[in-house]
């Protein structure tokens, strides 16, 4: 009876063994892991360009070298891209360096440049994004909350009102990770050095992304003229 313990024994013991001839933790290939938690801001509406241009304006000049030199922002009219992001942060962002009294010239010359541009980033192979730590047991307090009225009250139609109260109080905060970002970097540039640069991503709207990104070329209005060896 005793036998079949035994030979259990015996087998983990070989297993034991065996797995000490090759070493622990090792991989052929890095295993995948993930970054610590962080955050990134999705930019969807007008405001928070101004925001944006705010935040840019604000760090120009408190420069004490740039806040003494006269600004030239350079927009689309200076063969830069001309989307309406282009368009509207070239406004926002002359607005706001005029507003915190830096020395904006409507001319290039003798001036230090500032300069923006865009750059449209699209992830075609992210997978899934799984949400922060908390957000299902949140969820599932939320459900577990629902139900207490509905267990307990009169009227089953009073187990949306705790279920409600907590959409109101967190669904600001919601949204979705999307496949689509943006790469915005500000600079101020003089005499070919570069002054001050700042980069900033956000995630954007699918629908959005025509705001950002390049503007195609215009169709050429000259003629095609058919090239041939014939005579």
């Amino acid at each position: 009876m005793r036998t079949r313990p035994l030979v259990r024994l015996g087998a983990l013991c070989a297993f034991a063994l065996l797995g000490g001839c090759f070493a622990t933790k090792t991989s052929q290939a890095p295993i995948a892991t993930t970054y610590p938690l962080s955050e990134q801001q999705r930019m969807q509406a007008a405001w928070h360009w101004e925001i944006l241009a705010r935040d840019q304006a604000q760090r120009i000049l408190e420069n004490p070298r740039l806040r003494l030199l006269p600004l030239y922002v350079a927009g689309p009219e200076d063969g830069g891209e001309g989307n309406g992001f282009h368009r509207g942060y070239h406004a926002l962002l002359t607005s706001e360096l005029v507003a915190g009294g830096a020395r904006v010239s409507t001319v290039a010359e003798q001036a230090a440049e500032v300069r923006f541009g865009v750059q449209t980033v699209r992830h075609r192979g992210r997978g899934f994004v799984r949400p922060p730590q908390g957000a299902f047991t949140a969820l599932a307090a939320g459900i577990a909350v629902a139900t207490l009225p509905y267990n307990h009250w009169s009227e089953p139609a009073l187990a949306l009102i705790p279920g409600a109260v907590l959409a109101d109080l967190f669904s600001g905060s919601w949204t979705y990770t999307g496949n689509d970002e943006v790469i915005i970097t500000t600079q101020v540039i003089e005499n070919q050095r570069i002054l001050y640069s700042a980069s900033n991503l956000y995630y954007i709207n699918r629908a959005d992304r025509d705001h950002y990104a390049r503007p195609s070329a215009p169709p050429s209005l000259l003629p095609i003229v058919p090239v041939t060896d014939r005579w």
